[in-house]
């Protein structure tokens, strides 16, 4: 079973739009909407283990221009 995790993103001011973009297209995030509130976007990233949803936030996610910050939620339960 795939690990699911959700996937806060603070973007630099202007730069919402360019990152959402860049989201949509690594394979591994399988929903990316931009939202109000103090992120935002809310990305769903699905990996097969803990490890692999690591290495993509540091290696993909951090690493795109714009992005300020994250918080990475694991799901312990989902449907």
């Amino acid at each position: 079973m795939a690990t699911r995790a959700y996937i806060f993103v603070e973007t630099a001011v202007g730069k919402t739009i360019d990152v959402l973009d860049h989201l949509k297209n690594i394979p591994s995030i399988s929903s990316v909407d931009a939202v109000t509130g103090p992120y935002d976007i809310i990305a769903i990233l699905e990996a097969d283990n803990l490890n692999s949803v690591g290495d993509l936030v540091t290696g993909e996610i951090h690493t795109i221009g714009g992005v300020i910050r994250t918080i990475t939620c694991l799901s312990v339960r989902g449907s």
